[in-house]
């Protein structure tokens, strides 16, 4: 009696004829002779040569955005960068609106808007101390004006417009000096290492640029005055940002010249002759 196993592989490996013929002449077109193993692995070969196709054509096309839980992921990250875009249209408009706005204060077409002082406690107490009368002050005065009251008349003076105390935008020595002929509207200043430079006056930070020698521009609004500071190494303030006189703004650049320019209703003024350097 044959054995069990040793049949089974023996109708395995038997071998069928397939034959196409031509079914007006009953002609042999082709053939060939295939055993049930082989059929087996003619299909298990093109099973797994199916899967590596749809394999590919999911991780590397667009179809694996169908799979489920991959979208998820996608549609994060569209938000996401949908978000992004958004506020860099916005700081973009922002931007573009403050360019436009220096552009005409300093060609002088329109007024620029003025920024509430903030007066340094400095000030203040300068201030308090150089008016403040006391006792033996108004005492004085008295006296005097009972006794020289019929020479009162020759110090009258009419009253003069508040004198501004600018502070300067930096240490150091003025290189280059204001000379509008030659397109200079302001001084060049050659600062120590690591200087901060400040403001001159309080305001409002109206521009942080970035310029093509690898420094930043900033520009500072107060009230009728704008402040332009070049060749910075590292700005330490927004735009908006609001800051009092004497307040570092940004770090001087060690390798570039501190150059200050100081405009009023757009024209340019001289400021070595407001500021002491």
């Amino acid at each position: 009696m044959p054995d069990k196993k040793d049949s089974f592989w023996r109708r395995l490996l038997y071998k069928y004829r397939l034959s196409i013929m031509n079914e007006d002449t009953f002609t042999e077109t082709w053939h060939t002779r295939l055993s049930r193993l082989s059929v087996f692995v003619l299909l298990t070969l093109l099973f797994f040569v199916t899967l590596g196709i749809y394999s590919l054509l999911i991780f590397y096309t667009p179809i694996r955005n169908v799979l489920p839980g991959y979208s998820e992921s996608i549609r994060q990250r569209l938000v996401e960068e949908t978000v992004r875009v958004d506020s860099l249209s916005s700081t973009l408009a922002v931007q573009t609106q403050y360019l436009s706005v220096i552009r005409d204060i300093m060609a002088g077409e329109v007024k620029s808007d003025t920024v509430q002082s903030l007066d340094s406690l400095q000030i203040v107490q300068r201030e308090q101390l150089l008016e403040a009368k006391n006792e033996a002050t108004e005492e004085f005065i008295a006296q005097y004006e009972a006794k020289e009251k019929d020479n009162l008349q020759l110090f009258d003076v009419q009253q003069v417009s508040p004198v501004i105390a600018f502070f300067r935008p930096a240490h150091g020595v003025v290189v280059e000096h204001y000379l509008p002929e030659n397109h200079c509207f302001g001084v060049a200043i050659q600062t120590p290492a690591n200087e901060n430079a400040t403001a001159v006056l309080p305001g409002a930070i109206l521009m942080v640029e970035y310029q093509i020698n690898n420094t930043y521009l900033m520009a500072i609004q107060h009230q009728e005055y704008i402040s332009i500071y070049r060749n910075l190494a590292k700005p330490l303030k927004r735009v908006g940002e609001v800051v009092k006189e004497g307040e570092s703004i940004a770090l001087a650049s060690d390798k570039e010249l501190l150059v200050f320019e100081l405009w009023r209703r757009g024209e340019s003024i001289n400021p070595e002759e407001v500021i002491v350097f």
